[in-house]
């Protein structure tokens, strides 16, 4: 009998045999018995292959046999690698682009040029309420391609004030909108990854010097060497040496071109294994006054660097000798060749000398002093020279003392008076002169230094037991 269960069906209670699963056909059972053996059988084989491989490739793994294999490996893929065709990328500070195509500029310093003119224009039609004329940006011209900067290469700090920089770049000054330029240090390593560099100004190479201080003047119309020596207050010999002039055509050509320097003295140029001391040893300067005068903060000389000696002298240039014609006379022999002779005034006629030099814009160049006991008269070439005193010429001619073409004359009492370094001798020896009569012309000759007159007075017979003394007392 049916156990009684209490009023609660069974689960299955509604269920019948035909509901419930069949079992599982024989076929089916044999399909996944031979699926299970392929499976197995595949990891027998797949675990015999590794093992296979392991066993192969185990020699390879020594670190012996390693690093030869990498190394043949890398240079196998470089030569791989260099015969493989390249496109060029035209990478600029990270920008692509081809480099076959139009030239690209690098312009407004990353700011669009419409972008700009239309901010321009902005600002222009606010300013003016908006009734100004509004005018559109030009069309970009498709031949220009503009490289816009990146920001990060911007070398000009923003308008709102320095910001703080890094990279490349930090050690760079922007500019001052101040005064003017001021120099911009660089960093050593303001180099970018594309090998651009950023490079500050220029060193400044320039060397002080006396170019600067040599003025040029015009001749004008009447001009001679020495009346422009006395406009502009330096000798004539300044000028001769700074411009080469040649003394025989002293007299200058109206609209050209003469230098004038500073000071009186020379205008020299710095030679090979010239310094400051050999230079103002050799013309007998002051070191200190030519760094003065030149402005120089390097007292180290330069080749080619031009400087102003004030009151150094040049080497004296002779002129070439004129032919005097002397009368012929009987005469005794003094040293340095030549006749004088005897006789003269038997006094003195007194009264006050003439000056020897007319014209030629004379004066005195050389006082009489220890050393140098006569007066030095420059003037301009060929100017006349006058007997001081009347007298009798007693020599007229070339003497190897120095003093080239000279003239003495007897004026009695002892006293004689030499005109030495003249160009031309117009009087004879044993002529009588007067006061004032001309007995030859400026000019350089013998040991002279440009034209000028070496005037002696003797008390005494000259170059002959008597003495000099300055002739400013007869004056």
């Amino acid at each position: 009998m049916q156990k009684p269960t209490g009023g609660t069906p069974r689960p299955d209670a509604g269920s019948t045999d035909r509901d419930q699963s069949p079992a599982s056909p024989p076929i089916q059972r044999l399909s996944g018995r031979a699926s299970r053996a392929i499976r197995d059988r595949v990891r027998s084989r797949a675990a015999a292959v590794g093992d296979v491989l392991g066993t192969a490739l185990r020699p390879f793994t020594s670190a012996e046999r390693a690093l030869p294999i990498a190394v043949a490996t890398i240079v196998a893929v470089a030569a791989l690698l260099a015969f493989l065709p390249t496109t060029p990328q035209g990478a600029v500070n990270g920008l692509q682009g081809s480099t076959a195509s139009n030239p690209r500029l690098a312009v407004n310093g990353g700011i669009d040029r419409d972008q700009q003119l239309e901010s321009a224009l902005g600002a222009l039609n606010a300013a003016s309420g908006g009734t100004g004329p509004k005018v559109a940006p030009s069309t970009p011209d498709p031949s220009f391609q503009p490289l816009l900067i990146p920001a990060a290469l911007s070398l000009v700090a923003p308008s709102t004030g320095p910001e703080p920089t890094t990279g490349p770049l930090a050690n760079v000054t922007a500019p001052h909108p101040s005064t003017g330029p001021t120099p911009t240090p660089v960093a050593e390593s303001a180099l970018f990854d594309d090998g651009t560099l950023i490079v500050g100004p220029a060193p400044d190479t320039q060397v002080e010097d006396g170019s600067n201080l040599v003025r040029s003047y015009t001749v004008q119309k009447g001009d001679t060497v020495r009346s422009v020596a006395k406009k502009f207050g330096v000798s004539y010999m300044t000028l001769w040496w700074a411009n080469n002039l040649n003394l025989k055509k002293s007299n200058l050509k109206a609209g050209g071109e003469i230098k004038i320097p500073p000071v009186s003295g020379l205008v020299y140029k710095v030679k090979d294994t010239d310094t400051l001391e050999s230079v103002a040893k050799r013309f007998k300067v002051d070191s200190a006054k030519v760094v003065e005068l030149n402005g120089l903060e390097d007292p180290t000389l330069v080749v080619g660097q031009v400087l102003i000696l004030p009151g150094a002298k040049g080497p004296p240039k002779p002129t070439p000798k004129p032919t005097p014609k002397p009368k012929p006379s009987s005469a005794t022999k003094v040293a340095g060749g030549g006749g004088v002779l005897s006789g003269g005034p038997a006094s003195y006629s007194g009264g006050a000398m003439r000056w020897p030099v007319i014209g030629g814009d004379n004066y005195i160049s050389q006082y009489f002093h220890y050393g140098h006991y006569a007066l030095d008269i420059a003037a301009d070439y060929g100017s006349k020279v006058v007997s001081a005193a009347p007298g009798k010429v007693i020599f007229a001619g070339w003497k190897s003392n120095g003093g080239g073409y000279q003239v003495w004359i007897s004026h009695g009492s002892g006293i004689f008076t030499t005109y030495n370094h003249m160009s031309a001798i117009t009087a004879s020896r044993g002529e009588n002169v007067s006061r004032g009569e001309q007995v030859g012309r400026i000019g350089a000759s013998g040991l002279a230094t440009g034209p000028h007159l070496h005037f002696e007075v003797w008390s005494g017979r000259v170059w002959d037991g008597g003495t000099r003394v300055n002739p400013l007392k007869y004056f």
